[in-house]
């Protein structure tokens, strides 16, 4: 326990470190309610420093030593708490796995959108590179007649998704039995079972240039995974094999919907119709308004 006038000049410290550091004040708010329980009015009005004890589940100096990590060493706050959250989830988060970005939380609508356009809430679905289980949990949550196939080549992520599934289950009803099913492989070479079945393919994977890799903000490129991140000379190595192999595994009239990184969206509509499987191809953008998402049918 701490007071909360103690709390409150540790607060006001953390501040002035963060603007000298040209870090966002507004994580040492996040990392307070996260590890301190503290609700954001308490926090906006400071009323928790009248607080006799606050329940922090460290010291004082072990959260100074925190938060000097994220200072010096440029560690993501959400690695150092251990979870962000994400549409309506929290989910655990580790160095193995890329941090779930709000971007990414359309690709769930446009899927959800998609699929009901195109009448395929019910069957099978893939989340390829499925990380920290983000997507496949999302679908599973908002297609709560579809079966989730989540596939990743690092065994790492994938017990952080397997975690992250188990967590989320009792605060989604309905993602129970086994509706997420997880593989330990690349791509599509463990669904070789569902050749033909697929209603949709969905994958955010890595589309970063690898000679822009270091060159990311140091929060990314020394502390995210590089399999996560690095697409190859281009970019575009993961997704050229997504949209060649796509459509020997979707059904007729099923989806294929990527992330693509902001200036890729011309050669992923490209590669999409040298293809000659897919219709309807359209290009989505994101909260910035940027190209970001890709989206075409099975003919």
């Amino acid at each position: 326990m701490i007071s909360g006038l103690a709390l409150w000049q540790w607060r006001q410290q953390a501040q002035q470190q963060a603007i000298a550091a040209q870090v966002p004040i507004a994580e040492i708010d996040w990392l307070l309610q996260e590890l301190a329980s503290l609700d954001r009015l308490s926090l906006r009005l400071e009323s928790f420093k009248n607080s006799p004890a606050i329940a922090l589940p460290m010291s004082l100096d072990e959260l100074s030593h925190l938060w000097e990590q994220r200072l010096s060493d440029r560690v993501p706050i959400q690695y150092l708490v251990g979870k962000t959250p994400w549409r309506n989830l929290s989910l655990q988060v580790s160095p193995a796995v890329l941090i779930p970005r709000p971007e990414t939380e359309l690709l769930i609508d446009l899927a959800v959108a998609a699929a009901q356009t195109a009448d395929l809430q019910q069957g099978d679905w893939a989340d390829l590179g499925t990380g920290s289980g983000a997507i496949a949990i999302g679908l599973a949550a908002a297609l709560p007649q579809a079966t989730l196939h989540a596939v990743d080549v690092s065994a790492a992520a994938l017990a952080v998704a397997q975690q992250n599934a188990r967590q989320n289950i009792p605060y989604h009803a309905n993602l129970g039995g086994d509706r997420i099913q997880f593989y330990q492989g690349s791509w599509f070479e463990p669904l070789s079972h569902l050749q033909g079945q697929l209603c949709g393919v969905v994958s955010n994977p890595p589309y970063i240039p690898s000679i822009l890799v270091p060159q990311l903000q140091p929060e990314v490129a020394q502390h995210e995974p590089h399999l996560a991140l690095d697409g190859g000379k281009d970019g575009l190595d993961a997704i050229r094999t997504l949209v060649a192999l796509a459509p020997d595994y979707l059904r007729s009239g099923g989806l294929c919907l990527l992330e693509m990184m902001a200036g890729q969206a011309e050669q992923v509509v490209n590669l999409l119709e040298a293809a000659a499987a897919y219709r309807d191809i359209q290009v989505h953008k994101d909260l910035a308004g940027l190209d970001r998402f890709a989206l075409a049918y099975r003919r």
